[in-house]
């Protein structure tokens, strides 16, 4: 690893921007944030994600590949490190969930097509987290087009990101995931939960790094 490219992944509501934040501010990061609530067809999902999965996903894979375009070349190109609250992966992991099987076919040539000579985090943090807690947490933050997210959905998904980030490492074995329990780490209200992930992340940016100055002690 040369510069870092952090990406922050998990189902929804499990902590991914908040964590992301609080990485970019201590380690003095770029951070990249995913549009969400920009998306005009989000609200329209939650209520038919049948009718609405296509051009809700294409949305969201243009943009994150403008985001991803942007980046390389602003900051990573540059030798800056970011740190990101997605991974662009993830648009396969709601697409295969969510779209009939023609269209899952032809969406996945365009994410071919865009994403390749893409780069790649080079460190990936995975947030996991029950379905209790992901509700709770959704139903805290108040996203008005959240509220009407099916719970099964949500379970589904959670399981989908296990059986995709399995997938990930066995065909990206030298792109470490470092995972987190949400259940049992609560980073936003406990600060020594925080600083128990700062340290882990510090052991992996010391290993990767070329010099230290992109890693702070505690």
């Amino acid at each position: 690893m040369n510069i870092p490219f952090i990406t922050v992944e998990g189902p929804i509501g499990v902590g991914k921007t908040s964590l992301a934040k609080a990485i970019a501010e201590y380690y003095q990061f770029y951070l990249l944030k995913e549009i969400v609530e920009e998306n005009p067809f989000l609200g329209k999902f939650y209520t038919d994600i049948e009718e609405w999965s296509f051009q809700t996903e294409m949305f969201f894979l243009c943009n994150r590949y403008k985001q991803l375009e942007d980046i390389n070349k602003e900051y990573l190109q540059a030798d800056k490190p970011v740190v990101a609250d997605y991974h662009i992966y993830k648009n396969l992991i709601f697409a295969k969930r969510t779209l009939r099987y023609e269209q899952y076919d032809k969406y996945l040539k365009i994410y071919d097509i865009l994403t390749e000579g893409m780069p790649k985090p080079n460190i990936i943090i995975y947030l996991t987290a029950s379905l209790d807690t992901l509700l709770g947490r959704i139903e805290k933050r108040g996203r008005e087009i959240e509220q009407k997210i099916d719970p099964h959905y949500l379970q589904q998904l959670s399981e989908d990101y296990e059986i995709a980030m399995l997938q990930w490492e066995k065909e990206n074995p030298l792109i470490p995931v470092i995972r987190f329990n949400g259940d049992t780490l609560d980073f936003v209200q406990n600060k020594q939960d925080l600083t128990y992930i700062f340290k882990t992340l510090d052991q992996y940016l010391q290993k990767g790094a070329t010099t230290d100055e992109f890693t702070r002690k505690i």
